[in-house]
């Protein structure tokens, strides 16, 4: 359970980080929409989403009893017009959120591997517990994202290598995006459990211990 409140409280500040990601790299690439929208900032409070942050992940652990949450922060507005290149820049704000993820994953599973091995309950052992969860939250964030099912950033990266003559998979994506998350988290999140404990274990070097 105190994993759990913790996997809570730390996906938050990921999945903002998340966010400002995202709107860095549009503003990088000359689009500035998300600054003039209070969302170029580390500031929590512009990039939270009552559903997503708050309501979601409590539905969640309430319907699965504990087994399963998940957060995500509100979605950073951005113009495809106005980045210099279109296609291949949408393509790159949709891949910085996964990619700041990641690099906190590696980070802190840096650190973990130089831990001394400590027996769980121990001062050293509580501490790798919460590292491990860091990153684990943060692979969770990056490769979910990374689907390719509108909002999630890895359409955006499906719709800079679709042909345009699939654009029809892009209309159906928009429209029934929302459904089809929510279908994935219930029915087919386990598609992409193997390759967040694949990527755990070649950060840290072992599978996740608190699971």
């Amino acid at each position: 359970m105190l994993s759990l409140i913790f996997f809570f409280l730390i996906i938050i500040p990921s999945a903002i980080l998340h966010e400002f990601s995202h709107a860095w790299m549009a503003y990088y690439l000359g689009d500035d929409t998300a600054k003039r929208a209070g969302r170029l900032t580390l500031n929590p409070l512009p990039h939270l989403d009552m559903f997503g942050t708050i309501f979601m992940p409590i539905f969640l652990f309430l319907i699965t009893g504990g087994s399963f949450i998940f957060a995500y922060a509100k979605p950073v507005p951005y113009n495809p017009y106005n980045l210099r290149n279109q296609r291949t820049g949408s393509a790159l704000v949709g891949l910085a959120g996964p990619v700041s993820n990641l690099l906190v994953a590696i980070i802190f599973g840096t650190l973990l591997r130089f831990l001394p091995a400590s027996p769980l309950g121990g001062p050293i052992g509580n501490f790798a517990t919460l590292i491990s969860i860091i990153v684990y939250a943060n692979i969770l964030l990056a490769v979910f994202n990374l689907v390719p099912i509108a909002p999630l950033d890895g359409s955006k990266v499906l719709y800079a290598i679709l042909p345009d003559r699939w654009m029809g998979v892009k209309i159906f994506l928009e429209r029934f995006g929302i459904l089809i998350i929510l279908f994935f988290i219930f029915f087919a999140f386990q598609i992409i459990q193997p390759i967040i404990y694949f990527l755990y274990r070649l950060i840290v070097g072992s599978f996740p211990q608190f699971m």
